[in-house]
């Protein structure tokens, strides 16, 4: 018997909307103070961008299953996803401030990066966890000084991987992208649904 709902790992505005869209009925599961998310996401040294975001996927998932446990929660699947972007093999994270951003931008400007996401499920009882990764091109447009200061200002870039959300502001500098859409969102519908269909949903 399928699940009614998942859990959702995530802070993410954005992977609620998509498992809305998706018809997928979901509960936040969340971090509770005591723990650093943000150590989860610290980069190898030498780590490829695929390896670090598939690692880190699952490193979350792991935390929130334990999470999950210690609060006594209704058993349910759940969920995690991470998205990273990479320039010529190296790790844009989240930028750590307004100049953070700034450089990051100035870097991809003009150039084609790659968004990866990563989608990582526990069924619950003793069946192994899933995953599947999403990789997407995304080109963006030459970018001056004075556009990339604006867009920084705007706000949008912080806490987003790479300094961006092509959902937004960012779309007007973007020139072609190759791949899913709704994985350099942060949640990639095709790859999540095939998870869930393998562990019962009717999608």
């Amino acid at each position: 018997m399928p699940a009614e709902f998942i859990y959702l790992a995530s802070q993410s505005p954005r992977r609620r909307q998509l498992l809305e869209q998706m018809g997928i009925a979901h509960r936040l599961l969340l971090p509770d103070e005591s723990e650093d998310a943000e150590a989860l996401e610290t980069v190898l040294p030498g780590e490829p961008p695929e390896a670090y975001v598939r690692r880190v996927t699952g490193l979350k998932l792991e935390a929130a299953v334990a999470r999950l446990a210690r609060r006594g929660l209704p058993v349910a699947p759940v969920l995690c996803s991470d998205t990273t972007v990479a320039l010529d093999g190296t790790i844009h994270g989240k930028p750590a401030d307004v100049d953070d951003a700034v450089r990051m931008l100035s870097a991809m400007a003009g150039q084609r990066h790659q968004v990866l996401t990563a989608v990582s499920v526990a069924p619950g009882g003793a069946a192994p966890a899933l995953q599947a990764l999403s990789v997407s091109d995304v080109t963006f447009a030459a970018m001056s000084p004075a556009q990339i200061q604006a867009y920084v200002a705007s706000g949008e870039p912080m806490g987003k991987a790479g300094a961006y959300a092509i959902q937004g502001r960012a779309a007007a500098h973007i020139a072609h992208i190759s791949g899913s859409y709704t994985g350099i969102m942060g949640l990639p519908v095709f790859e999540t649904a095939g998870l869930l269909r393998q562990i019962g949903f009717v999608l």
